[in-house]
């Protein structure tokens, strides 16, 4: 179905890959917020290691907490660029 004529060409491929992809912004939501809440975990372990109380169980802890925070960022960077991918190739279509 050919986009409405009051309808924006750009906003119309956005609807269109969401409609395609629907919980893809809710995936990047819980990307974020986990992400942001192991970093915020790796900080308050970071300093108590720097403590140096209690260290075998705050390093793996910290440690834990890096490799969440990188696996958000790379889910995160790769819905993004399915996302982007999406939107391309509705272009090549037309």
């Amino acid at each position: 179905m050919p986009p409405s004529p009051q309808l924006d060409p750009e906003k119309y491929k956005r609807l269109r890959a969401e409609a395609e992809a629907p919980f893809r912004s809710l995936r990047l939501f819980v990307y974020f917020g986990a992400g942001t809440s192991a970093a915020l975990g790796g900080f308050v372990f970071f300093f108590r290691v720097l403590a140096g109380r209690d260290l075998a169980s705050d390093v793996p802890n910290l440690a834990l907490q890096v490799g969440v925070v990188a696996l958000m960022a790379w889910l995160f960077r790769f819905e993004k660029r399915r996302a982007d991918r999406a939107i391309e190739a509705m272009d090549k279509e037309k």
